[in-house]
């Protein structure tokens, strides 16, 4: 098992580009959303049960979950969003940590959105590793990228832990308020400290 970096951030931290840069680097990424639109594609290994326990509005003409009636209905009932996490937590949680395992770099990104959210953050990872910028430039860029409203903004907002939580949590911390060209050796930086984190505890194996 390599050792394992959680990497979060709020919406519109840029944490997306930021495994990128790692990926850039030879470093296997893994992205809970990227498992969670496999299980919710046409035929994906969610989708029955989903159906089941939302019915058939929640599946749009493609096969696929529909993602904007869940949003929104996810948003508005509690109950709902804890039914859904029941259905896709444990199925993204046994994949990514599958993909972990069999991962060629010796260290390994594990990019969860909600990982301060998640909770048992020391039985699952080795470092905390948070993206962070001023909430006010998460807004203008999930607003320029998608087309929400402010206000949608910030009910996405309030639905995920604070600036001040994702921080308390963090190990390492990249600020990501600037231009691309700013994120690039922050992130070379914490490759260099992650693979000797690596190697260091492989000696100690």
């Amino acid at each position: 098992m390599p050792l394992v970096v959680g990497l979060t951030g709020g919406i519109g931290s840029g944490k997306s580009a930021a495994a990128a840069e790692f990926e850039n680097l030879g470093v296997t990424v893994v992205d809970s959303d990227a498992i969670a639109h496999e299980l919710t594609a046409p035929g994906g290994a969610a989708i029955d049960a989903i159906r089941r326990d939302f019915g058939a509005a929640a599946i749009a003409a493609t096969g696929a979950m529909d993602r904007e009636w869940m949003r929104d209905k996810v948003f508005r009932d509690r109950d709902a969003r804890s039914r859904l996490e029941g259905v896709l937590h444990p199925a993204i949680r046994t994949e990514a940590e599958r993909r972990i395992r069999e991962a060629p770099s010796v260290y390994a990104i594990h990019m969860v959105p909600l990982l301060v959210e998640s909770g048992d953050l020391r039985a699952r990872y080795d470092r905390i590793l948070v993206v962070d910028c001023p909430e006010s430039v998460q807004i203008s860029r999930v607003q320029a990228r998608s087309g929400l409203t402010e206000t949608e903004t910030r009910r996405i907002l309030l639905a995920q832990a604070t600036r001040a939580q994702r921080l308390t949590a963090a190990d390492d911390v990249i600020d990501n308020s600037g231009p691309l060209e700013a994120l690039r050796p922050q992130v070379v930086a914490m490759h260099g400290k992650y693979l000797k984190l690596a190697r260091d505890r492989e000696l100690r194996l």
